[in-house]
C-alpha cells in the first residue's frame, strides 16, 4: 500500500503544539534473559525479576525515576510465539522479523507513552503508518520485595516506510500496578533516566513526517542534515552514520540498516560509581566528548552511551 503521510501533517495543528509524549520505554531483542540480566547488571544496573507474556515472549525490566525503562525481550515459548504470529500478534511478529534479519541481539523498536492507543492506532492507518492490528493485554508484574500484581497494556504499531525491521509503538498503561518500585529505579552506577534515543538514517529528513504523525510533534532541524524529536523529559535524535561516528567516536553496528536505533543516551549525575562498577565488571569502554560509550554486547542489544547531568 503507498504510504500516505503527507497529506496527514499539520492534522493536529494548532495555535499551540501538542504536548510532547514521553518515552515509555525501548525493546532490546536477547537470545536469553539470565544473559541480559548479567550483561546488564554488570553495567551497573538494577535488573526487575524476569516477567512472561502471554504470547510467547518475556522479559527483565530496567526501570528508571523518569518513568522510562528497557525492556530486554526473548523468545521463552517457541510454539506461543509462533502461535501468536498466525493470530495477527504484531508484537511477536516484529520481533521475529527483526531476529530473522539482525540476529538475536538489538534494539528492535521505540515506545512512546499514551492515554489512548486506539486514537493513536486510528491516526496511523488514517496516516498509512499503521504497522497492524491494535494489541491488548496483561501480565504478571513482580516488584523488588516479591508483591504481585497485573499489569495491563494497549499498543499501537507504526513503521516508516524505509523503517526495515524496526519499528515504533505507543503504549496504554490501562492498568498499572500500584506497587513501590523505588528499589528497582536504583542503579550503583548512578544512572537516573534516559537522555534520548539515537537513530541514523541515510536521510534522516526522509523520516519527518512519519515521526511528525507517528508523535503528533514537528522534529526541528539540526546539524548536518539531522533531525531532533522533542519528547517530555527526553528526545529522539536522528542523523547520518558520519555524524553518529564524529558525535561519539564509533560505527554504528547497524549502519546497514535503513533506519537503526544506534545508541541509548543514559544520564549519570557523575562517572565515579559508574567507572567504578564498569572497572569492577571488567566491561570495556571507551571515553568521547565528555562522555562514557559502551559498545554493545551479548545481553546489551545497544551502544549505551553515559553523560553527565546535573540538577
Amino acid at each position: 500500500m503507498r504510504r500516505r503521510i503527507g497529506h496527514m501533517r499539520g492534522m493536529a495543528s494548532s495555535n499551540e503544539a501538542p504536548p510532547a509524549r514521553r518515552l515509555d520505554h525501548c525493546v532490546l531483542p536477547t537470545a536469553g534473559l539470565a544473559e541480559a540480566r548479567g550483561r546488564l547488571t554488570a553495567l551497573g544496573f538494577t535488573v526487575a525479576p524476569d516477567a512472561a507474556h502471554p504470547f510467547g515472549t518475556g522479559n527483565c525490566c530496567v526501570f528508571f525515576s523518569d518513568g522510562a525503562y528497557l525492556e530486554p525481550l526473548a523468545v521463552l515459548d517457541a510454539a506461543a510465539a509462533r502461535a501468536a504470529i498466525d493470530g495477527g500478534n504484531v508484537f511477536v511478529a516484529r520481533d521475529a522479523a527483526f531476529r530473522a534479519a539482525a540476529g538475536e541481539e538489538g534494539f528492535s523498536a521505540v515506545v512512546l507513552g499514551t492515554t489512548d492507543a486506539a486514537a493513536d492506532h486510528a491516526r496511523f492507518v488514517a496516516g498509512g503508518i499503521s504497522a497492524g492490528p491494535l494489541l491488548s493485554f496483561s501480565r504478571p508484574f513482580v516488584d523488588a520485595a516479591g508483591a504481585e500484581a497485573v499489569a495491563s497494556f494497549r499498543l499501537a504499531f507504526a513503521v516508516p516506510a524505509m523503517g526495515g525491521d524496526r519499528f515504533f509503538f505507543t503504549c496504554e498503561r490501562v492498568n498499572a500496578p500500584k506497587v513501590d518500585r523505588a528499589a528497582l529505579e536504583r542503579h550503583a552506577n548512578g544512572v537516573s533516566g534516559i537522555a534520548r534515543i539515537v537513530a541514523v538514517a541515510a536521510r534522516p529528513e526522509g523520516e519527518r513526517a512519519f515521526l511528525e504523525l507517528f508523535s503528533g510533534r514537528e522534529p526541528a532541524s539540526v546539524g548536518a542534515g539531522g533531525i531532533s524529536l522533542p519528547l517530555a523529559g527526553s528526545g529522539l535524535s536522528l542523523m547520518t552514520s558520519v555524524s553518529f561516528s564524529a558525535l561519539y567516536g564509533v560505527e554504528p553496528s547497524g549502519a546497514a540498516a535503513p533506519l537503526d536505533f544506534a545508541a541509548i543516551v543514559f544520564r549519570v549525575p557523575a562517572f565515579a560509581a559508574l567507572r567504578s562498577q564498569l572497572a569492577a565488571n571488567r566491561v570495556a569502554f571507551s571515553e568521547h566528548g565528555g562522555r562514557i560509550v559502551v559498545p554493545p554486547a551479548a545481553g546489551q542489544g545497544a551502544l549505551s552511551i553515559f553523560e553527565e547531568f546535573t540538577a
